[in-house]
This record gives C-alpha cells, structure tokens and sequence, in this order.
C-alpha cells in the first residue's frame, strides 16, 4: 500500500482558489473514484470534488472555511500499490450547482468591482454563518448588508445559503420597501427602468457589466482583424432537409445548421494548428485539443458559450447530440463549470437571428473567432464545363475576426477559405448514422 496525495482541480481558466465549504469524508473512511469528498466555493460556483482513485483517507489536509490554491494538496489516500492517482486536472462533477448565468464563463473573470452602498463583510466574528464567495458577490452586488443577509433562510448544507436562496431572495426584495443604502443597484430581472420624461435609465445587470468590460479588454489586447468569404451552402442545406426527419424521429432531437459549422471548422483546424493557439507574454502556446465555444442566446438577451471538449472525436451527429444538449443547459441555466471552460476557438451562428454577416470579437486568450450569417437564396453565377450559367443557390457569409498579433492575413484568411470549402463540398449522399 502506498500514500497517493490528492490536490484541488481546476476549476476553470481563471479561478486560482477556492473555499472549503464542507469536508464530506472522515480520516479512515473508504472512498471509491469519483466520490465526492470535499464541497467547495469559488467566485463562480459551488461545487463538490470527486476523489480521483480509490482508497483509504488517511489525512485531510484541509478544514472548512480554508482558502485552499488550486493544485494543492488537500488529503492523502492509501491505495493499492498499482494504483495511479488520476491527473490533477479533474473534470467538475456534472452533479454540481450550476453556474450563475449572470457570471460569463468564457471570459472567465470576476465581477468588475463597483461602488456599492451597504455590502456584506467578509466572513468574520460577526456571524456565525458560512457564506460562499458566489453568494457574497451577489450580496455585494445588490446591496445586501451583512445584517440583511443573516436573514434569509437557507436550503443548504448547515442551513447555507445557496445562489438560489438569494436569487429567490431578491426577486420579492424588490416588492418591499427600502432603504436607499439597501436598494439593489443592478438586477435589471426585476429593477423596474428609471423613467423620465424623454428617457429610460435601464442598470445594467451583473452578465451585462461583465460582458462590457471583457469586449473592451479584447479589443485593447487584441489587434482584430475580420476577413469575409461567401459560401455555397446548397449541399449542406439539401442534406439537413433530406436527415432532419430521420434524426428526429431516431433521436427525439433537431439537427440543426450548428453541428455542420462545427465540423468544418474542426477539419480547417486540423489544417491550419495555428489558429488554435493562445498568447502568453512573449510565448505562443499550440493547443493539442480542439475545445469549440459556441456562443448561446439566453431568454434575457444576454450570451454564454458553453465549450465542446475534443470536438474533434465526436462524429456529425455526436456533435448535433452535444450541440443540442449544451443549449438546453446554458438557456435552463444548468452549465457546469466544466462545461464553460477550456475552448480553444469559439463560433457564433449569427444566422440564427437574421444577420448577414459581423465582426465578431475574439473571446481571450484564444486568437481567433468565427461568425456564420443567415442562409439566403440568391441567383449566382454557376460554372460547369458547358460553360457559365445562373442558377438559385443557397448562400451564406462567413465572418472571421483573429488576432493579427500572431495571425497573419494569409492565415487569417486561408482558414476561413479552408471552412468554406468543406461546407460547399458537403457530400450530398452521406449516410446519417
């Protein structure tokens, strides 16, 4: 038998440490691979790790309430001598709290700190209660003092206030009255617009200021080019209406334009690796893995990007299967934290909502990004040996925006010429399963 030591995962790009909310397993108490041993809190969620091998707890390193750094030690298991501890890098159990939709996880970064009256204190002598770095934000954001907080009953572990005690909270906060140093400053859900005789002051809500800044720090890191190409999307929109019966009927789901974007951009990686990169100082870090962002809509207007993890390894309908289930998540606001993290290149189907093309802005650290436009008939010009004629084609503009830091025009645009063409020559007799 052999000591093994456990660390604390990643919990996103961003995130460098976290709160020990509870410590589920006892020294001499046997855990199996994937049992939950420890709850913990970040500024994005709360969410319990998972043990990554087998064994017997023989010492816990840490105690609730500690601010622990990611890849630290935090027990130590004995295992069986040919036991391996599993890498460091642990993916988020899909069990956990889901994360705020109000925090944008592919810009992984905090709430931009803001002037607020009355804010909740750290956590200190004067409360006997545990409150998780999530839900102090949010206290801090709407104005919720430490006195007032003390006050909402929890559903938690302990009787712990979640994300969703305080939402809940909030929502009928707003139909009592209050102080002025206790009103919300930024929860546009429920804050009704200031009206005034010729205008409306509409706060902007926590997703909104993050969003904000996030598109300013890119565009001032980044040097942003856009490049545009018209693609001939006839094969592949003849192929999804041909399938989309037969999909739907086999899977329950749509297929949708999505999952055939995705996969052309996939191939043009495969192509050009070095658009899959990122920038650190001086260095450019190549990826091995291709994470696909792909930006979604949410009901309140606001976007999130949840992440397809090797995009690579899915088939076409693997990718329409995950494409399908990460929407549903991000729209019901049940992402986890691994669902948010890690993408390498991001994609937005702006077609969706009418638009022709854009110029997308780079989402950071990655160094590129790709817009598709909506899919409209229109008369081209069609050369065959015979000669040219005219013809209704089903056209679509492609919009890519990369980093010209480290991007080059001719990269830049070979890529984005590369996408097009896998999505022209869209094999028309391709077999759906």
């Amino acid at each position: 038998m052999i000591l093994t030591e456990m660390t604390m995962p990643k919990m996103g790009e961003s995130v460098m440490e976290c709160t020990v909310i509870s410590v589920l397993k006892k020294v001499g108490e046997r855990v199996e691979a994937d049992d939950s041993v420890l709850e913990v809190a970040t500024d994005k969620v709360d969410t319990e790790v998972p043990a990554p091998f087998s064994g017997v707890v023989r010492e816990i390193l840490v105690k609730e309430g500690d601010v622990v750094a990611i890849g630290s030690v935090v027990m130590r298991l004995e295992t069986a001598t040919n036991g391996q501890a599993a890498s460091t890098e642990i993916p988020v159990s899909e069990a956990i709290e889901a994360e705020m939709a109000a925090l944008v996880p592919q810009f992984n970064a905090l709430v931009p700190q803001v002037a607020t009256p009355a804010v909740v204190e750290s956590q200190n002598e004067q409360s006997t209660r545990f409150y998780s770095p999530l839900v102090q934000t949010i206290a801090k954001t709407e104005g919720i003092s430490l006195a007032e907080l003390e006050t909402i009953a929890g559903s938690g572990t302990e009787n712990r206030v979640t994300k969703n005690d305080i939402l809940n909270y909030l929502k009928t906060r707003t139909n009592t009255p209050q102080s002025k140093a206790t009103q919300p400053l930024s929860h546009s859900a429920t804050q009704p617009p200031i009206q005034s005789s010729n205008h409306s002051l509409i706060p902007m809500d926590r997703m909104r200021r993050v969003i904000a800044e996030r598109m300013l720090e890119s565009q001032r890191i980044s040097a942003h080019v856009t490049s545009f190409v018209e693609t001939d999307m006839t094969n592949a929109a003849l192929w999804r209406n041909r399938n989309k019966e037969e999909f739907k009927q086999q899977t329950g789901e749509n297929i949708t334009f999505t999952p055939l974007l995705i996969e052309a951009v996939v191939k043009a990686i495969k192509d050009f690796p070095m658009i899959n990169v990122s920038v650190e100082n001086d260095t450019i870090l190549k990826k091995r893995d291709i994470n696909i962002g792909m930006a979604v809509a949410l009901p309140n207007g606001n976007l999130i990007v949840p992440v397809i993890h090797n995009a690579d390894q899915y088939s076409l309908i693997g990718l329409a299967k995950k494409v399908n289930e990460l929407a549903n998540r991000a729209r019901q606001n049940k992402l986890t934290a691994d669902n948010l993290s890690g993408g390498t290149y991001t994609v937005s189907n702006i077609g969706a909502f009418g638009n022709v093309m854009g110029t997308p802005i780079i989402v950071q650290p990655q160094v590129a990004i790709m817009a598709f436009g909506v899919i409209q008939k229109k008369p081209v010009v069609i050369e065959t040996p015979q000669g040219d004629t005219f013809g209704v084609r089903q056209m679509m503009y492609i919009s890519h925006s990369y980093d010209h830091r480290v991007v080059d025009g001719a990269l830049g645009g070979m890529f984005v010429k590369r996408v097009s063409d896998y999505l022209e020559g869209f094999d028309l007799v391709r077999s759906l399963f």
